[in-house]
């Protein structure tokens, strides 16, 4: 028997149904409509940009990096393009090992590239491309590209990478690129040049390629592409063409510098010229030096391990950053404080015995007893007695605000990264460098050595070569630059690199002359005359010998008792021609002993090249390379038959 349904319960189960069916419809619509408010509305913009970007990209152009050239137009740093295998490890599909072995099966990978690419990978991100193999060949290219579908993250680049055509050649003053690492890249990134590095992977790491790096990277550019869903470029939009970087023309000599890193050889040292009309920088010698092309691309661990750990030291420059004891070098500037201060007259005589006595100590003079010398005789003869004694009536105090506007002590302002201040000692400077009681007093007998240069004297060859610059430029002081002239890409005209005005420390004519004169007699007479004699011009200098290690009050110095490291150091400081310098050099032969003996020589050729347009012969090149010749040996080369000849062309 069927059951009979009331037709009102029915309908009213029916309207229940139908009103849940109609909310939860209503409830969806709802939800559709806050989705459709929440994406058009309130995401409007941001949505709108990342459709736009998936439309189309924006490729960063690098601008090509300023060339460097020399003060005659040589090139010194410059670019060319080559094609790179790079690798982005967080593309790829297997691990990184397994992948630099299979692609090692197609195109060999040189075990030096592979420990270079794990150097970098540790410096780096993940999302990074870094090179496994550069410089490839066509066959090279060809092979890997036809394979290149199993190399997922792992593609082909072509980029402008720096050079230094003269390998070591004025490696500490150019400096050299590198990859950039992961702090660097942040303190770009936090920078507003940020948008001018899009795309840049290399920076300026030293020398003159790190204190120009905003003039020499140029502006970026940027091509704006249409692209497909898949990434492919469909059309090119827009594009604003990249700037080079500016050119820059040095002060620098390159065949000078050249030839006094070869009059070096393997020995250590270094040496600064500078013009003392100008303060332009002609020379700034560093030796050992190095090859800044290992460090482009990321040097090597082998290539780094030799470099880093060599007690030489090559990639310390010498000459900006080393400081040494001037040792007797340090008189001629004595003797203008002397007669500045009105310490001495030029007259005024002091017996010299060969050693003078103070509170107990006798100190004694390296040329034994000279008599009666007056401040002209003590220069030329280098008395170290005369010079104690003025040390002592003058005071250290003294003695540093003298010394201190010459530049002895101080950042003397050269446009390179790392210079060292040396230490000019004062009894201020002594409290705030020890901090123990007990050590901070300064006491009389440590002033008595500082008059020969000894002592806790500490100065640069840049100072040295500076302070010479001022004393034969009438006591005017330019700020030594390396950086004469700039070009501009886009006006294609030069124009003079901005400096200092230069400064007039109000010292006396005549006591400079006196002293400079006094310099010349050096050379004529004195300490340095034997490397000096049949010059076809006449110059100024003194030489200087420097302990490396105390020598006991009692003993004798005997560098063959010593080891190599703790003999004397060899320096000279030199100008010319006498009456009219272009030319002030300080060079320092670590090690070497005499100053007449290995310094004085050395600058003597490089006085004979600048002045007199003359280069050593092989034989005499050799010669002083060992420290073994004073006056040129054989027939001197024309300077101008051995000019280093990659000029660059006009820009």
């Amino acid at each position: 028997m069927t059951e009979l349904r009331h037709p009102e319960v029915e309908l009213n189960r029916f309207r229940l149904r139908l009103l849940a069916a109609a909310l939860v419809v209503l409830v969806c619509f709802g939800l559709l409509g806050w989705r459709l408010y929440w994406l058009q509305v309130l995401r409007h913009e941001e949505l709108a940009r990342q459709a736009e970007s998936n439309r189309t990209a924006v490729v960063p152009i690098v601008p090509n990096r300023g060339e460097i050239l020399d003060r005659n137009g040589v090139v010194l740093a410059t670019n060319y393009r080559a094609y790179t295998l790079e690798i982005t490890p967080d593309r790829l599909t297997q691990p990184l090992n397994a992948t630099i072995d299979a692609i090692n099966r197609v195109v060999p990978i040189p075990t030096r590239s592979r420990r270079r690419f794990m150097r970098l990978l540790k410096d780096s991100h993940d999302f990074d491309s870094l090179p496994i193999h550069t410089n490839l060949t066509d066959q090279e290219m060809v092979r890997f590209a036809a394979q290149q579908y199993r190399f997922p993250g792992v593609q082909i680049k072509a980029r402008l990478l720096r050079t230094y055509p003269l390998g070591e050649t004025g490696a500490h003053l150019i400096g050299y690129t590198g990859r950039m690492n992961v702090r660097e890249k942040e303190n770009i990134e936090e920078s507003e040049a940020a948008a001018n590095y899009r795309g840049t992977d290399h920076i300026g790491k030293e020398g003159i390629e790190r204190r120009y790096e905003s003039v020499l990277h140029g502006h970026t550019g940027f091509d704006l592409l249409e692209t497909a869903s898949g990434g492919q470029t469909v059309r090119q939009l827009d594009r604003q063409a990249a700037t080079p970087g500016d050119t820059l023309r040095l002060t620098v000599d390159i065949n000078l510098q050249k030839l006094a890193e070869d009059l070096y050889g393997e020995r250590r040292g270094a040496l600064v010229a500078i013009d003392p009309r100008n303060g332009e920088v002609l020379a700034l010698v560093s030796k050992p030096t190095f090859d800044p092309n290992l460090f482009i691309d990321g040097i090597d661990q082998e290539n780094w391990d030799q470099l880093n750990t060599s007690d030489d030291r090559p990639l310390l420059n010498r000459a900006l950053s080393g400081t040494y004891p001037p040792g007797s070098t340090y008189k001629p500037f004595m003797a203008l404080a002397a007669l500045e201060k009105r310490f001495r007259t030029p007259d005024q005589i002091t017996i010299d015995n060969g050693s003078w006595v103070f509170g107990g100590r006798a100190f004694r003079s390296a040329d034994g007893a000279l008599g009666p010398v007056n401040l002209s005789r003590a220069i030329i003869r280098s008395s170290d007695v005369y010079f104690y004694q003025l040390a002592n009536d003058m005071g250290v105090n003294a003695i540093h605000d003298f010394m201190a506007p010459l530049g002895f002590g101080g950042i003397t302002g050269i446009d390179l990264p790392g210079e060292a201040r040396g230490v000019l000692p004062s009894t201020e400077w002594k409290r705030l460098a020890y901090r123990q009681p007990g050590q901070q007093k300064w006491y009389p007998g440590e002033t008595i050595s500082l008059g020969i240069g000894q002592g806790y004297n500490n100065f640069t060859m840049l100072q040295m070569a500076g302070a010479l610059s001022t004393l034969v430029n009438q006591g005017v002081r330019h700020t030594p630059h390396l950086v004469r002239e700039l070009f501009d890409p886009l006006r294609k005209t030069w124009s003079p690199a901005p400096q200092p005005q230069p400064r007039n420390l109000g010292l006396r004519g005549a006591n400079m002359n006196l002293v400079r004169r006094a310099m010349v007699g050096v050379t004529e007479q004195g300490t340095s005359r034997a490397s000096f004699s049949s010059a076809p011009y006449p110059s100024g200098g003194k030489t200087g010998t420097a302990q490396v290690v105390g020598i006991a009050q009692n003993s004798r110095y005997d560098a063959a008792r010593l080891a190599e490291r703790h003999r004397d150091h060899s320096l000279y400081i030199a100008f010319a021609p006498a009456d009219k310098p272009t030319i002030a050099v300080a060079a320092v032969v670590e090690n070497a002993g005499w100053g007449a003996v290995a310094a004085a020589p050395l600058v003597r050729r490089v006085l004979d090249y600048w002045v007199a347009g003359l280069y050593p012969s092989e034989e005499d090149l050799q010669a002083i390379q060992k420290g073994r010749a004073t006056i040129p040996l054989g027939t001197p080369r024309q300077a101008a038959e051995m000019s280093l000849q990659r000029v660059a062309a006009a820009p």
